[in-house]
C-alpha cells in the first residue's frame, strides 16, 4: 500500500507566493502519485499564522480548487515555530509521515523523493534536510548561523547544524513529539530529543520566490536566543563559573593591595582603573541578571499552561 504523505507548510503573509507553491507541489505529487510512491489521500495542509493578507482566503481558494490542498487556521498569529506544531498535530493521525516545509520555495521540493526513499526503504522515522552551502546567504547571515550551530554544540543541544525545518517525521516520530510540553518551541532543538532512527538528505537551498523574509536580524536573534535557552541550562552555569573566578581575582587582588599598602608602604592610586573594574563589574551583573531572567521569563510561561496554538477552522475535505 502506497504511503500516505501530508505536508504541513505554515504560512504568514504568504499571498504572493502561495500560487506558485501550490503549482510546483501539485506537480510533485502527481509525479509521486503516478510512481505509486505515494498514496491518493495524499495532502498538502497550509497553516494559516494569523495572516494580515489574503493567505486565508488563497487557501480556501486553493482547497476549493483541488481536494489535495487542505488549510488550517490559527484564531490569531503565534508563530512559525507554533504555527509548524499546529500543523504537524493536527494531521499526525492522517498520515504514514508527514514533511514540513516552508512556503517561500527555498526548500527543494525535488528532495521529497530522497526523503521518502531514506522512509520506505530504509526505516529511518526521522529525515532531516541539510544545507549543502550557504552560497546564497550574506557574509554576515553565512558566518553568525554557522557561529550559532557551533554555540548550540558546544552548549550541548543536540540540533543539526544547517538544518531548519524541512524535514519528515514518521507518525510514530510525532507521537514522540507530541509528549514535549513545553510552551517556549524550538523545534530543530526538541525533534532530535524524541530520538529513533534518524539520517539527512542534502539540497540546495534556493532564492525567496516572492515576499519579504519572516526573519529579519530581530526576529533571528531572539530565535537564536530562545534555541540556547530552550535547549540548554549551561549558560546558567557559566554565570556561576565566571561568578567564581571573579571571585577569586578579588581575592588575589585584595592581597596585592594589602601587601602593597602594609608590608611595601605604597599606597595605591588610579581612579581610572577603579571606575573600570566598577563598570566591568556592573555590566557583568547585568549580564548575569539578564540571562537568569530569561529563565526565570520562560519558567513564569511555562507554568501557566496557556495553549500553545487555537485552531478556528480545517478544512479537509
Amino acid at each position: 500500500m502506497s504511503t500516505v504523505l501530508y505536508m504541513v507548510v505554515p504560512c504568514y503573509n504568504e499571498e504572493l507566493v502561495l500560487d506558485e507553491t501550490s503549482h510546483r507541489l501539485k506537480i510533485k505529487y502527481t509525479q509521486l502519485i503516478e510512481a505509486g510512491k505515494i498514496s491518493e489521500l495524499s495532502r498538502v495542509v497550509y497553516v494559516n499564522d494569523g495572516s494580515k493578507d489574503l493567505t486565508w482566503e488563497k487557501i480556501t481558494e486553493k482547497h476549493e480548487a483541488d481536494k489535495m490542498f487542505s488549510g488550517i487556521n490559527l484564531s490569531r498569529n503565534r508563530g512559525h515555530q507554533n504555527a509548524l506544531l499546529a500543523g504537524l498535530m493536527t494531521v499526525k493521525n492522517l498520515a504514514d509521515c508527514v514533511i514540513s516545509m516552508d512556503a517561500d520555495l527555498q526548500d527543494d521540493i525535488d528532495t521529497i523523493d530522497a526523503m521518502l526513499d531514506k522512509f520506505e526503504n530504509e526505516g529511518f522515522d526521522v529525515v532531516y534536510g541539510v544545507r549543502d552551502n550557504r552560497d546564497t546567504d550574506t557574509f554576515f547571515k553565512r558566518n553568525t548561523a554557522g557561529l550559532f550551530y557551533k554555540l548550540m554544540q558546544a552548549l550541548g543541544s543536540q540540533s543539526v547544524p544547517n538544518h531548519a525545518d524541512f524535514r519528515l517525521m514518521s507518525q510514530r516520530a510525532l507521537d514522540g513529539l507530541e509528549q514535549f510540553q513545553e510552551v517556549n518551541l524550538f523545534l530543530r532543538g526538541m525533534v532530535p530529543m524524541v530520538g529513533y532512527k534518524s539520517t539527512t538528505v542534502y539540497y540546495k537551498r534556493g532564492e525567496r520566490f516572492a515576499g519579504e523574509s519572516k526573519y529579519p536580524l530581530k526576529k533571528m536573534i531572539s530565535f537564536a536566543i530562545d534555541g540556547i535557552t530552550s535547549t540548554s541550562a549551561t549558560p546558567m552555569r557559566l554565570i556561576f563559573w565566571t561568578g567564581f573566578i571573579v571571585f577569586v581575582l578579588s581575592i588575589v587582588a585584595g592581597l596585592y593591595v594589602f601587601i602593597s599598602h602594609a608590608i611595601q608602604g605604597r599606597t595605591v592610586l588610579g581612579w581610572s582603573s577603579l571606575m573600570v573594574a566598577i563598570i566591568a563589574f556592573g555590566g557583568l551583573n547585568l549580564l548575569a541578571i539578564g540571562i537568569i531572567g530569561e529563565y526565570i521569563g520562560k519558567i513564569f510561561l511555562e507554568v501557566k499552561q496557556r495553549p500553545r496554538f487555537i485552531i478556528q477552522d480545517f478544512i479537509n475535505d
